[in-house]
């Protein structure tokens, strides 16, 4: 089974946003074993990296690819022997370089500018929508 983690920086506040990511957090558990961190503000994220986990920071300077190629890379890295991936969202200061250079990957959601609240929810559908698109599901059409 594939073990997915997310550190964020910062605490949803938002019923709406804590909703949304229980969404898709539960349309996740066929596919994946998942953990949701919050970290507080200033906290090193650096020293919270998972062991041998993949690890992809979001940054809005990082590649932008669309939800087919992120299904690709994802199958892609699962094929070579990964099961274990990590994805990093900064708070409002975004992330700590620290954390950035020792990500295996950037990637951006979009070159707009997101809440953190928000990024984590479109990180979690776009997981899911991978997810079936690797399993040949209708939900990303």
């Amino acid at each position: 089974m594939v073990h997915i983690e997310l550190l964020c920086v910062g605490r949803l506040k938002e019923p709406y946003f804590e909703a949304a990511c229980r969404a898709y957090e539960k349309r996740l558990t066929p596919h994946a074993r998942l953990r949701v961190t919050q970290l507080p503000e200033g906290h090193p994220v650096a020293d919270r990296l998972p062991a041998g986990a993949y690890t992809t920071a979001l940054c809005i300077d990082g590649e932008s690819v669309g939800s087919e190629a992120l299904a690709a890379r994802l199958q892609a890295l699962m094929t070579a022997g990964r099961s274990s991936f990590c994805f990093l969202i900064g708070g409002s200061d975004g992330l700590p370089d620290a954390a950035v250079r020792r990500a295996d990957w950037r990637l951006s959601l979009s070159r707009m500018t997101f809440p953190h609240h928000l990024a984590r929810v479109l990180l979690l559908e776009q997981l899911y929508r991978a997810f079936q698109i690797m399993s040949g599901g209708s939900y990303h059409k």
